[in-house]
């Protein structure tokens, strides 16, 4: 050995002189400096057959490749694995460092036709040990694939998360896959966990440590990008298979807009349990197990891990942009919402797992994606408020009761602003400008989310103004106003809508509902009362007892007659319902018992008066308490 490094230093020496000497006197002079640098650089063996070709040179490299060629063929041609046996994936590595290095020593006199030829041999020779290897690295890929174990960060154990394969674990909301490489057979599913501060050593330590050192022979002989191929290719398969095991189809962006939406609310929830997997769990996961098997080469490391995470990442993201760009019925928000913020929270991970250069596409159409999202959550208010536009006014509701669109719309916002936060990140991100007409006096201090709840209260209110217009009794639709009104404050009260649009608007708006109350008790009494009004004492007593007289008819015949209507009319609202009872009692009772008192008393009258006079105080009062129960065919029940 020995004896070639003395060979292959001569040999460089020669060669230097030979390339640096322009004529031959150059050539002599510089070989007589190595000369008189080193002993071992003797003019005569410097001299020996300075001629075109070394052939003493090129022996030497010939002996050590075919010394390499007898080591490496003999590997090459092995019908068993390598690694099975350390022994000899170990001398197999040796004589793949030792090619690497003589074809990295030689190739400088690579121009020398004898060199020339053995370096072609030697990268020969190279070309079938790294098809040798690679086919090594790909089966302990396969092999370590089968054996995995689960660590917390902390690397303390988790206990025995693995069991057998089971169908049930498919809906388990953090099941994850540890798959060997035959897909065919059973796949061992973990059970569920509590938590996502774990990863996946899905190889050996072993294993790692020998894809490692293949990996760095392949990369130092220049096959960094088939080495990255193979790994890619294993390790692809496997996260595909895994996001696929907790539930979620692989559908295009077309499948996903095609299919019914109550299909589609089951997927959005696998979604949102594979995203939260694949972001927290498995890619970090593969992140980790890529930096150590290629470590020290990072850019073959950052573009493993993309090629294995790219295909299962854009799986992820067409779902959830598919989900943007569709529909903006309002019905969908709230599953859009569940999309929304799932792809936030995980934004994170998204920076943290997709840091490098190679990842950037990816990370950057997470952010696109997401916004586009914003986007489809402000679309499908904009058609919230286009249906409450478009509903007709067309059928009164029975007995003035509340009407289906405002507990739709009441019902629909308390339940969105039970993610306030999140709608104010949508809107306040958004670059609409808010219309000054939307503003109303709440001002423009106020935040986008409040100022979109303002508006579109504006318009129900505005739709339900129209409807009351088709009841053509002014009471009736003053109990409907009154209904109606009541109903949508009682929901802003009792929830985060209150908060947004303020105690003024609450107080603005209750006295709108005291309002339409006073004008329900003038239309329907206020005639009534007019019958129960004295007449002038000067009049002669014949002409007063003749007019008292035709007064309690006319009171008997009205009241009779607004209470036979009124008791079918409905006020949801117990409260408002027994106010109103009190309300119309105070203003009817003390007229009545005055009026009769002054009946009673007329001598014209006399007896006839307890047969004129039908209904007694108690019997008034118990005819209002009856008012606003509704009936058997009305609508307007409130939930």
């Amino acid at each position: 050995m020995a004896e070639n490094g003395e060979e292959k230093l001569l040999a460089v020496a020669r060669h230097i002189a030979k390339t640096l000497g322009q004529n031959d006197t150059m050539a002599d002079d510089i070989l007589q400096i190595f000369s008189n640098f080193d002993g071992r650089f003797s003019r005569e063996k410097l001299s020996e057959k300075m001629g075109d070709d070394d052939p003493r040179g090129c022996a030497t490299l010939e002996r050590t490749l075919n010394s390499l060629d007898r080591q490496i063929s003999q590997y090459v041609a092995a019908d068993h694995p390598i690694w099975a046996d350390t022994a000899d994936s170990s001398a197999f590595l040796d004589a793949i460092d030792e090619l690497i290095g003589t074809i990295r020593d030689w190739s400088p006199m690579a121009a020398e036709k004898s060199v020339g030829a053995c370096l072609v041999r030697a990268d020969d020779l190279m070309q079938q040990a790294m098809f040798r290897v690679e086919d090594e690295f790909r089966s302990l890929m396969e092999r370590g694939a089968e054996s995995f174990e689960l660590r917390r960060n902390n690397h303390e154990s988790t206990g025995n998360l693995l069991s057998g394969s089971d169908d049930e674990n498919e809906e388990n909301e953090e099941g994850i896959l540890h798959n060997g490489a035959d897909l065919d057979h059973q796949i061992p599913v973990a059970q569920p966990i509590t938590d996502y501060d774990i990863v996946i050593d899905a190889l050996p330590s072993g294993t790692i440590n020998d894809l490692h050192e293949i990996a760095k022979r392949m990369v130092a002989a220049g096959f960094g990008k088939e080495c990255s191929h193979v790994y890619s290719a294993c390790r692809r398969e496997f996260l595909e298979e895994s996001i696929s095991r907790l539930g979620l189809q692989k559908l295009s962006i077309d499948e996903v807009q095609k299919t019914p939406w109550q299909d589609l609310e089951d997927e959005i929830e696998r979604w949102i349990k594979a995203a939260n997997v694949a972001l927290r769990i498995l890619f970090p996961s593969e992140r980790r197990l890529c930096d150590r098997i290629f470590f020290g080469f990072s850019s073959a490391a950052d573009l493993s891990f993309m090629e294995v995470c790219r295909g299962s990442t854009i799986q992820l993201l067409n779902f959830a942009d598919a989900i943007a760009i569709g529909s903006r019925s309002p019905e969908r928000l709230f599953k859009v919402l569940d999309v929304f913020e799932t792809l936030r929270d995980l934004m994170p991970e998204f920076d943290s797992v997709f840091s490098d250069q190679y990842c950037l596409v990816l990370r950057n159409e997470a952010v696109t994606i997401w916004k586009r999202l914003g986007e489809a959550i402000r679309g499908i208010f904009m058609e919230l408020e286009n249906l409450i536009r478009r509903d007709p006014a067309k059928v009164a509701v029975p007995g003035g009761g509340l009407h289906p669109i405002t507990r739709y719309v009441m019902n629909y916002l308390r339940a969105a602003c039970r993610s306030r936060q999140t709608l104010e990140q949508v809107f306040d991100e958004s670059n609409v400008v808010v219309p000054s007409n939307k503003l109303d006096d709440r001002g423009s201090s106020s935040s986008s989310m409040s100022v979109q709840m303002a508006w579109i209260m504006e318009l129900l209110e505005s739709n339900l103004e129209a409807k009351s217009k088709i009841y053509r009794d002014s009471a009736l639709c003053s109990v409907f106003m009154m209904n109606n009104g009541r109903y949508i404050v009682k929901k802003v009260k009792d929830s985060e809508l209150g908060s947004l649009l303020g105690d003024d608007w609450i107080r603005k708006h209750n006295a709108k509902v005291r309002q339409y109350c006073t004008n329900y008790q003038r239309s329907s009494w206020n005639k009534i009362l007019g019958t129960l009004k004295l007449d002038n004492t000067s009049l002669a007593s014949n002409a007063v007892a003749k007019s008292m007289k035709e007064k309690i008819k006319s009171f008997n015949s009205q009241f009779e007659e607004v209470c036979k209507t009124q008791s079918t009319w409905i006020v949801f609202d117990e409260q408002l319902r027994e106010e109103l009872r009190i309300s119309v009692s105070r203003l009817l009772l003390p007229a009545y018992r005055n009026f009769i008192g002054r009946f009673q008393c007329i001598p014209e009258i006399g007896r006839n008066a307890d047969r004129l006079i039908r209904h007694g105080p108690e019997d008034i009062e118990a005819r209002i308490s009856d008012l606003f129960e509704g009936g058997s065919a009305s609508s307007g029940g409130r939930k």
